[in-house]
């Protein structure tokens, strides 16, 4: 028996038109799942599915809000009449806005509360929700995994991203809490756990770390000089501990956050 295997597990990923989350769907599709994209564009949904189809058939996609009840048991009752299952959500959605974070000239009297109030539904409501629609259907089969993404600003102040970091913290939180509630009420079949990223690179954050020459911001300098590694993470180095948490080989690891991060946050800067 191949611990490892996750071959036609049915898993979802919500974000999954994302840097981050489509490079997951990308590499959980070549180890044989059966991957279903989710985002609230359909234009993105369709051209994750179209270009993803080139790696496996076995990709599939729904549009929703991740904020919206309804609209995820739409999708929902859709996955199970289509694949009868669900095996493995991943809560990739998530992401920042202008008035959620402190400017370089601006102090925290400036942050925009509806702003930081979107950061917050979408990031921590953006994960318990579908954790509630999906995770009825893994109560039934007492059998499932929910990953959730944290952060490198979750256990420590990292400046300016205000919103983002309360946010994230509470993921963590959320993560080891619904660990410890599904693992009690319905068995050992149920886990919980969280991927927490160090600094990659994506479409949100490209001008906060790299000048439009290539080279790094200051703060792009300042993160480079606190990670032990000396760069930023590529985003297929999530796909190992992304593969170890929907497989057999972590069947008794839940609550837990795995860091992924160059070893930023084991680094004291001195």
């Amino acid at each position: 028996m191949n611990l490892f295997d996750i071959e036609n597990k049915v898993v979802l990923v919500t974000g999954g038109g994302g840097v981050l989350g489509g490079s997951m769907a990308e590499y959980l599709l070549k180890n044989g799942a059966i991957v279903i994209i989710l985002h609230y564009k359909k234009d993105t949904v369709d051209d994750a599915v179209k270009r993803m189809s080139s790696i496996s058939k076995k990709v599939d996609g729904f549009v929703c809000n991740v904020v919206d009840e309804k609209s995820l048991q739409e999708v929902s009752d859709a996955v199970i009449s289509k694949y009868g299952k669900i095996d493995v959500l991943i809560n990739a959605a998530g992401g920042n806005m202008p008035g959620a974070t402190v400017g370089p000239t601006q102090s925290f009297f400036d942050i925009n509360m509806d702003d930081f109030r979107k950061v917050v539904d979408l990031n921590l409501f953006g994960s318990i929700i579908p954790s509630m629609v999906f995770g009825k259907e893994m109560v039934k089969n007492k059998k499932g995994i929910i990953i959730n993404i944290s952060s490198m600003a979750s256990d420590r102040a990292i400046t300016r991203v205000a919103g983002y970091s309360a946010s994230k913290a509470a993921i963590e939180n959320y993560t080891k809490w619904l660990s410890v509630e599904l693992a009690l009420k319905y068995g050992d079949g149920l886990r919980v756990n969280a991927l927490a990223p160090g600094f990659f690179i994506g479409n949100q954050n490209r001008a906060l770390l790299l000048n439009e020459d290539g080279s790094l911001t200051q703060r792009g300098n300042t993160i480079i000089s606190n990670t032990p590694m000396k760069r930023f993470g590529d985003a297929d180095e999530l796909h190992g501990a992304l593969h170890y948490l929907c497989s057999d080989a972590s069947k008794f690891v839940t609550g837990i956050t795995i860091p992924v991060d160059g070893g930023f946050s084991a680094f004291s800067g001195v």
